[in-house]
């Protein structure tokens, strides 16, 4: 296995960089993806052949016996390779990336929609369903803040939303046909800080198939 973390490593594209250092960590994690010979000495399949048939199953949804075309990889291998991948993903990355937010994430989530102009609000995509956030809200366990918006002084987070929400308190919605420019200007800044988060689910959802639906094994 090549050591991608020399050298050449950070002289490659982020975005490639970002690849082969997932795959660096897979590899090292578990030795089933190393590159092994078999009894008749003969070389078997790359890392990079089988941690690549599983993104192609996860992000452009094709099933595991149309990896052979691209990879030269056979149908069990590329399941096994897919399920050994997903699994060493949430085992190396699943502290760090598949968490609910922590205070400091939650603070620099309420930095970045202080800077949007709305102190104090969170953004994400149908928060009902599956916001951990939100979740802590409805139990009475919200992060602490504190910011004062026209003289007035609050201590919880709100989110901004459209139309299909209840009308709660904890909801910022858009203006429905703003009359006045203040009331103009507030709508076109809450849908824009809105929109912006369902714009990069979008990309999400068109780059990784596993988004939308299930792997087809």
């Amino acid at each position: 296995m090549r050591d991608y973390t020399k050298t050449t490593f950070q002289r490659i594209p982020p975005t490639a960089r970002l690849f082969f250092g997932a795959v660096q960590s897979v590899v090292e994690h578990d030795s089933y993806f190393m590159q092994k010979r078999n009894s008749a000495g003969i070389l078997g399949l790359s890392p990079l052949q089988k941690i690549t048939a599983a993104f192609r199953m996860l992000a452009y949804g094709v099933p595991a016996d149309a990896t052979d075309e691209f990879i030269r990889i056979g149908e069990n291998t590329a399941i096994e390779s897919l399920k050994r991948f997903v699994q060493a993903v949430v085992e190396v990355f699943g502290d760090e990336y598949l968490r609910s937010p922590n205070n400091i994430d939650t603070a620099r989530l309420l930095e970045m929609g202080e800077v949007r102009g709305f102190r104090g609000s969170h953004n994400d995509i149908n928060v009902l369903h599956r916001s951990p956030l939100f979740a802590k809200l409805t139990e009475g366990q919200a992060p602490e803040v504190n910011y004062t918006i026209n003289g007035h002084n609050y201590t919880m987070s709100y989110y901004l939303a459209d139309g299909i929400y209840p009308p709660w308190a904890t909801f910022v919605k858009t203006i429905t046909s703003p009359q006045g420019n203040k009331k103009k200007l507030f709508s076109q800044a809450q849908e824009g800080a809105r929109k912006d988060v369902e714009r990069a689910f979008g990309v999400l959802q068109a780059r990784f198939s596993i988004v939308r639906g299930p792997t087809r094994f």
